[in-house]
């Protein structure tokens, strides 16, 4: 997974994404479509029809890297396109890229006390 640092701002793109796009086309999206600047380092996370690919656009102060990942099975768990923009955590995005829910997570129990 990409390193991302606990402060870094990230932004799905609700609904489906053409995912023909290429970095340009996504960087206009983010910016359109999103209201944010494509190159403020935040870290932008768009959705195939299918479920089944993402890419995500981020700025890493060079230049644009964009990361496109295909599942084998299964789907990427996304918000209707009613929502428009969703803002996650860091900690969701990590999820979202593993392909799990990041909107239910399976919490494990609660630590153990030691006497």
């Amino acid at each position: 997974m990409i390193g991302l640092g606990n402060g870094v701002r990230v932004y799905l793109a609700c609904g489906v994404t053409d995912m023909r796009k290429g970095i340009s086309g996504l960087a206009a999206l983010a910016q359109d479509v999103l209201r944010q600047n494509p190159t403020s380092g935040a870290l932008f996370a768009f959705r195939g029809r299918k479920g089944d690919r993402i890419k995500l656009l981020t700025w890493d102060g060079q230049g644009f890297c964009l990361y496109y990942k295909v599942l084998e099975n299964g789907r990427f768990p996304w918000p209707s396109p009613a929502d428009g923009v969703a803002r996650l955590t860091s900690a969701q995005m990590a999820m979202l890229w593993e392909g799990m829910d990041w909107r239910r997570p399976a919490w494990s129990a609660p630590p153990s006390r030691v006497a």
